[in-house]
């Protein structure tokens, strides 16, 4: 029976219902909140607060996507799941190079090693500390997702190393593979290295990539096998036309098995437990509203159930 492992143990894959493809529900004091203040979501009490109202409006899965030593802190978020009833699946894996300091243990580690970390997350559990320090105690509270990211320049060498390392994980375990682009550049050359790396892409997801227009490209990128999340149906300024709407009623007839949904809301401007907007239940609410008056209600459930239940249940039995 297929599972997805959230951080308070494995599921059922059918018990995920309403899922949030792409979100950062914790986000601890850390190097990334130096430089981006705004990107503090430590306070259970309001994170908790937040994902009750989702959870009321029929939200039932969200995926964190902050992975290790960047704000990661996985017994907030097994309180906040014990909390809210919203199941959590917690990543491992490593962002991009700006969210860490130029002396990390990331261009130190080799593939091996890399590789060997990442599994013990995804098996063992998660360390309480999230690698600040020389001594790790792990959790029971595991990795169900492993990220990596690239930028707006070609994919490095260095990169290249954390593919290996990610791809390595996933054919070990069976985790499924969540990857950042920056505005979708380089998101088909990331799906082409995949594939060379044999990476089954059925369990591969590429984000933000509706920020890029050009259908073309889209279309192309999805031909790969590749799943994509869309998150920025809120961002679009009242001025202009919706990308991501646009793009939703130009490829989902095409490939509705593919296409997913989240908010990627790392800032707490975003959160109204913090005083921002939209919320985090827009999704079910303002999206929704919107899938409906544009025709494409008959693609609700693929796309908030059945594709990220498909993409995030592991690939084998551990």
């Amino acid at each position: 029976m297929s599972f997805i492992r959230t951080v308070l143990g494995d599921i059922p894959a059918v018990q995920a219902g309403i899922t949030y493809a792409h979100e950062h529900l914790i986000i601890e004091e850390s190097f990334p909140t130096l430089a981006n203040p705004d990107f503090l979501l430590n306070d259970v009490d309001k994170v908790s607060a937040e994902l009750t109202e989702v959870y009321a409006a029929g939200g039932r899965t969200m995926i964190d996507t902050m992975p290790a030593n960047c704000g990661r802190n996985v017994l907030k978020l097994a309180e906040v799941s014990r909390r809210t009833g919203i199941q959590i699946v917690v990543p491992t894996g490593i962002h991009l190079e700006q969210y860490y300091p130029k002396s990390h243990w990331r261009y130190q580690y080799s593939e091996d090693l890399l590789t060997r970390l990442f599994i013990a997350d995804v098996v063992d559990g998660i360390d309480q500390y999230d690698y600040n320090g020389p001594v790790v105690e792990r959790t029971t509270h595991k990795a169900g997702m492993i990220k990596l990211a690239t930028g707006d320049e070609p994919i490095t060498p260095h990169q290249e190393t954390i593919f290996r390392a990610v791809v390595n994980t996933h054919l070990e375990t069976g985790v499924p593979i969540l990857t950042h682009t920056n505005a979708g550049r380089h998101a088909l050359a990331q799906a082409e290295l995949f594939d060379k790396l044999g990476a089954d892409l059925r369990h591969v997801v590429v984000s933000h990539v509706d920020r890029c227009q050009d259908v073309a490209y889209h279309r192309a990128l999805l031909k790969t096998g590749v799943r994509v999340e869309f998150d920025s149906a809120f961002r679009w300024k009242k001025s202009e036309e919706n990308g991501t709407f646009r793009l939703l009623e130009l490829l989902l007839p095409d490939f509705s098995d593919q296409i997913m949904a989240g908010m990627d809301a790392a800032r707490n401007t975003y959160w109204r437990s913090y005083g921002g907007s939209p919320g985090l239940t827009y999704l079910l609410t303002t999206f929704h509203d919107e899938l409906d008056r544009r025709g494409l209600s008959e693609y609700w459930n693929r796309l908030m159930i059945d594709n990220p239940t498909a993409l995030y249940s592991f690939s084998k039995v551990l």
